[in-house]
């Protein structure tokens, strides 16, 4: 099979006005080069430093440090923090994203209870997912949690012509502390979203992707 030399200009993270570029070369049919691409978040809940997305093969990893929500009696505390990516395929290409994994933990004591809200994005449009990618934890939830969304979204075409997309992460942990009771002291009702398991470091979000030249 005929070793593919064309270069793929991609994944850099676009702030909402949709800035920066990185480029990415494609090796093989399976997907992208090892390549660290720069990524800024926004958001309230967002973690201090620098953010990274790091692309490898056909998953792009975002890493950067815990994302929580605390809330002490009788408080309601909501965190969000958003992502941008921009996609820009040059002629000659398919690429599809097909699933985004997240976990983290929480811990609802009674009295209390925590919502995750994830809202997936194309061109600024929620995408549909096969999953829904939020979750309610009710008072007496103490465990971790994971989710691994599929994407409903179709092939970004790029055969005859370069394309350049936008693709989003929107993220919203929200811990309500309104009815616990006030003994035993420091009670409070957390969420995060913790870090992957992986060899990278920190890893927050994997979003997938299908690539395939045409």
């Amino acid at each position: 099979m005929k070793i593919l030399t064309g270069i793929i200009s991609s994944l850099t993270l676009l702030s909402l006005n949709v800035v920066g570029l990185s480029q990415v070369q494609a090796q093989t049919q399976e997907g992208f080069t090892f390549q660290n691409v720069p990524v800024s978040l926004t958001g309230n809940g967002c973690p201090k430093g620098t953010a990274q997305g790091v692309l490898n093969g056909d998953t792009l990893s975002i890493t950067f440090s815990e994302f929580e929500a605390k809330a002490p009696r009788p408080n309601v505390i909501s965190k969000s923090c958003n992502l941008r990516i921009g996609l820009n395929v040059p002629s000659g290409f398919n690429v599809q994203p097909i699933n985004v994994k997240y976990l983290g933990f929480a811990d609802v004591p009674k009295g209390g209870s925590a919502d995750l809200n994830v809202k997936l994005l194309f061109q600024g449009q929620i995408i549909p997912t096969d999953d829904s990618p939020n979750r309610t934890f009710s008072a007496g939830f103490s465990d971790v949690w994971s989710k691994d969304v599929g994407i409903t979204l179709g092939t970004i075409n790029a055969c005859s012509r370069p394309v350049s997309s936008v693709f989003g992460i929107n993220s919203t942990l929200t811990a309500r502390a309104t009815d616990l009771p006030s003994r035993p002291r420091g009670l409070e009702t957390q969420i995060r979203i913790d870090t992957i398991d992986t060899t990278i470091g920190p890893v927050l979000f994997q979003i997938k992707f299908a690539f395939n030249p045409c």
